[in-house]
């Protein structure tokens, strides 16, 4: 159930569901036993409910590094990201980016603070799997929001995975809530976010999805999926005893403000909502 203290997501994260928790949190259920959400990314929708038992995942080893570090030691973090931010330049910047750490701490802060610097908080990496986004114009490192301890309490209630989707979607029993936000793509492809994933999330890997919350639902999990509004993703879903709601949400992942415009996501449901 959610709290009133509020926590805000360390990461900033395209295709992220701060509006969606802003906007439309009347359709995630009140009641649930675990919160399990295999597309982690940004957490905002796990930031808002602070579930007492949780289960995450997700498919990019950088993004768990990230979790996994701050619920280790946020203090190390916490530390790290200081001295970034007194060193913080375009020589730092390319020079932490081409770096690799082994230790979990290191590559926690590494992804946090290109994260926050990088331009427009993309994740993209090269054929060789690097992270290589620009520099971008933000230079602030730490944070007012910043509430390191606060959020490794709350992970130490979580168990962390890095893996791909299905493995903790199957994991889902009656009661448990499944927030589910895979990256959207559809059958023609018409969408423009595909070009950020190293993977693209392929029409195949979304009838996999589709089957495995299918699954879920007949063991009486609760479900709350978005995902684009595109006719193609709503015929996998439909007569399969899912309600299907439109939501819109506004675009920041344009280079251009002028090219930034309403989206008409899609609300997968289980359950019907007040």
């Amino acid at each position: 159930m959610k709290t009133d203290n509020t926590l805000i997501p360390f990461l900033k994260w395209p295709g992220g569901k701060r509006w969606f928790v802003k906007k439309y949190s009347n359709l995630l259920p009140n009641t649930y036993n675990r919160y399990i959400e295999p597309f982690l990314g940004g957490g905002s929708v796990f930031f808002y409910l602070q579930p007492k038992k949780a289960l995450l995942g997700d498919i990019n080893p950088d993004v768990i590094a990230a979790y996994q570090g701050l619920k280790q030691n946020w203090e190390y973090i916490d530390l790290a990201l200081r001295l970034h931010q007194h060193q913080h330049s375009s020589n730092h910047y390319y020079k932490i980016r081409e770096n690799e750490y082994a230790n979990l701490l290191e590559q926690a802060s590494r992804m946090i603070y290109l994260n926050r610097t990088c331009f427009n908080g993309i994740y993209r990496v090269n054929l060789n799997g690097r992270f290589n986004v620009p520099l971008g114009t933000k230079t602030k490192v730490t944070l007012d929001t910043d509430d390191f301890s606060a959020i490794s309490k709350l992970l130490k209630k979580a168990k962390i995975h890095l893996c791909d989707f299905e493995v903790l979607i199957n994991k889902a029993q009656r009661d448990d809530l499944l927030f589910v936000d895979p990256p959207y793509t559809v059958r023609h492809n018409l969408n423009g976010f595909v070009k950020y994933n190293e993977t693209l999330f392929s029409w195949e890997d979304q009838e996999r999805l589709a089957r495995s919350l299918i699954r879920a639902r007949n063991r009486g999990a609760k479900i709350v999926a978005t995902n684009a509004n595109h006719e193609s993703i709503r015929e996998l879903y439909q007569n399969h005893g899912f309600y299907l709601q439109t939501v819109s949400r506004y675009s920041s992942i344009a280079a251009a403000a002028a090219n930034r415009k309403q989206f008409e996501e899609l609300v997968i449901l289980s359950h019907l909502t007040n």
